[in-house]
Order: structure tokens, then sequence, then C-alpha cells
């Protein structure tokens, strides 16, 4: 064979395997194309975002997210001037009309990422976790399952709260000047001694400073609370600046918890990463609902923080907190306040719950968030008027305070 026709035959059989390679990849790319995990725009499902309703009663405004499937999800916006909360949710599903609810993570980007100016703060986070928490509950219920259980399945038996007999926390009783008083600091610790008294020496008292104390005074109090073996000291300094949580973890031996009023995993690192806070505390409502509470769980465990969430709301808001935190490895306590009027409207949401002797409630039931909500009383309760009043708090002297 000359030379020549060598060369011819080695080309052609080269080109021949680079073709055979070439189907073959276009095979695999088929292949891949057609697997249900790559289709992203679900092709598979067909439900679909058709309506959204709200109704604002009292510091609530409930969230009815509805599909053409008939499920229908359920949230709650709270935490903020409700009047303009609830105008910015009806004005976000302009960007959730006809999506997929189940694309829950794809639809909470687009609302966080949607309008560069407003992106993270308060009022829209605030708006979003009513609309997370309400995608949950149709993605639970479209599965027949607890949220819990889309969220990796359950780490727990059970879920401690307070307050109970063997759980309590105690409030500031007040607003504090820069430097407190005698007085100041004995009130404070009757009341925190009295709590101790009640729950004795195996249950859990916590004291809630609530940034109504500030950070001098707090250091004063701290030095008389040692005898009382607190479970951790909550919000003891404004949210905004680190340094000061810095300088009260150097002051201050008992634990500290923090995070109702920090929004989203960004705002969480610099209390994780300069090791000023023992214990998060994420409002499942004031930080993008279960979507974001989730990952501030999985940012926290990785600096082996454990979460008690901080939770005033209805029984919508209580059940997702409640299912992220049947999910995640590291927990402490649930705050849990299921009769207080103020927030949950008695017989507008139910969840059924039962609270044994050790102070711990069951894993929250399904499907969904497992939430009953009775609409034509909510929207009854909706008609009658409602009101919203900014609050304000001022020292001694009329300047503004903390609280």
């Amino acid at each position: 064979m000359s030379e020549v026709s060598s060369f011819h035959r080695r080309g052609w059989l080269q080109s021949m395997g680079a073709a055979a390679v070439g189907w073959s990849l276009v095979d695999q790319a088929v292949a891949q194309d057609q697997t249900p995990g790559n289709q992203v725009v679900d092709r598979a499902s067909s439900i679909r975002i058709t309506g959204l309703k709200t109704y604002w009663v009292g510091p609530i405004v409930y969230v009815k997210i509805e599909t053409n499937y008939g499920i229908v999800g359920w949230g709650d916006l709270k935490g903020t001037d409700v009047r303009v909360g609830r105008v910015l949710v009806e004005s976000l599903f302009e960007l959730l009309e006809g999506e997929n609810p189940t694309r829950i993570e794809h639809l909470w980007q687009k609302l966080f990422r949607a309008h560069r100016d407003i992106r993270g703060g308060a009022i829209l986070i605030h708006a979003m976790a009513a609309i997370d928490i309400a995608l949950w509950d149709i993605a639970g219920k479209l599965w027949n399952t607890p949220v819990y259980r889309l969220l990796g399945g359950p780490t727990r038996d059970r879920i401690r709260v307070y307050h109970t007999p063997q759980a309590v926390k105690v409030p500031p009783h007040g607003i504090y000047e820069h430097s407190g008083t005698p007085a100041d600091i004995d009130r404070m610790v009757a009341a925190i001694r009295a709590a101790r008294e009640k729950v004795g020496p195996t249950g859990a008292v916590m004291f809630d400073a609530h940034s109504a104390v500030p950070p001098a005074t707090l250091i004063q109090l701290a030095s008389a609370l040692k005898p009382y073996d607190l479970l951790f000291i909550e919000e003891p300094g404004v949210p905004g600046n680190i340094e000061i949580f810095k300088r009260l973890k150097e002051k201050i031996d008992i634990p500290l918890a923090t995070g109702e009023r920090d929004r989203t995993i960004y705002e969480m690192i610099p209390y994780l990463h300069e090791r000023c806070i023992d214990i998060l505390q994420p409002d499942c409502c004031h930080t993008g609902g279960i979507s974001q509470m989730k990952k501030i769980a999985t940012l926290a465990e990785a600096y082996y923080v454990p979460l008690a969430p901080h939770c005033t709301a209805t029984f919508l808001g209580i059940a997702a907190s409640l299912h992220v935190v049947s999910a995640i490895p590291l927990f402490l306590i649930h705050e849990f306040y299921p009769e207080n009027a103020g927030f949950n409207l008695p017989g507008v949401t139910r969840m059924p719950y039962e609270l044994d002797a050790e102070g711990y409630i069951g894993l929250p039931p399904g499907p969904g968030l497992g939430v009953d909500v009775d609409e034509p009383r909510l929207i009854e309760e909706a008609k009658k008027p409602q009101t919203y009043k900014w609050p304000t708090m001022k020292l001694k002297d009329g300047s503004i305070a903390d609280y």
C-alpha cells in the first residue's frame, strides 16, 4: 500500500470515528434534553398561578394564591405598615401570574432581583415572605405531604416551645435610659428571678432586651443575672452596626441571641463571621419566608449556631416556621403564642397541636402547611374598618427611643 493510500485510509477511519462520536454526543444531548430534571421550564407540569387575593385584618394581611388546579396556598404578611405591604403584594402578582407555583426558588429570585433599588428592603422581604409561604403551601398540597418533607424530611420527633410551664421569656418591662439606675436594674432582675422560681432549676428562662435596653444599661444588668442561668438574652442591640454586638459579646458572659429584625442570609452573615451571637432568631415572616429561613439555618449550621425562631403570627406564619425547624439539625427552642389574639384571630386560621408535659409540641401537620383558613369569616372580618398607626417611643427627656 502506498503512503498516499495509507494516509487516505487513516483519514477516512478518523472521520468515521469522529462522526460516530458526534452522533453519540447528539444522542446523549437528546437523551439529556428529554430527562425531566433538565426540563427547567417543567413542561411536564401544567399547574399555573392564576390569581391572588389579599385580606387585611388587624396587623395581618392574609395572602391567598390560586392555581388552575383548584389548589390554593396561604401566607401572612406582618411586621410592617400593612397598608403598604398589601399593595406591594398585589403589585408583585405581575411577576407571578402564569408561573408554575412549584418553582419556588426561581420565583423567590425573580421577586428579589426584579427591582434593583428596592432589593432586600424590609417591606419587600416581608411581602415576599407571604408569597413564599403560600407557594410552599401549594407545593405540599399538590404532592399531599407536609412541607417539612419537601425540605428534606424530619430531623426531630417534637419541637420545644415557649411560653410553657417549663420555659418563660421575660420582657424588659419598659424602655431605658442610656445608663440604668439601681431601680431599673432591680426591676428587671426581680422579674427574671420570679421566672426562674416559676420554672425551677430544670426550666428555661430567657430575657428579651427588645433593643429597649441600651448597651451600657444591658452591661450593668448582665452582671447581676449570673445566678439565674439565662438560656439567652434576646435582641441585646439594635441591628445595623455589628461593632455594638461585638462590644456586648466581649462584656457579657450570657449567650446572646438576635435576628428577628434581620432579613435574608445577607444580614445574618456578620453575626456569624464576627462570632458575636450564640443563637440566631430569624422570623419566617420577616426574612423572606420558608425558602430563606431554611438557608439561614444551613448558614448557621456551618458555625454551629442553633436557631430559636422569633414568631408572632397567625397559624400560617407559625406553621411555616415550625415546618422549617422540623427539618433542620441545629435547633434550640421556638416562640409559640397560638392564643395571641392580637396576631392570631381566633377561628380564622386553625392548626391542630398538643403541648406535652415537658413543653414540646408535635411536628406540624400537612398537607402543605396543615392550616385551615375560614375564608368566609376572613372576608367578613376584612369588611370591618381597619386602622394602622405608626408606633413611637420616647425617653423621659422627649428624645426618641429604640424598643
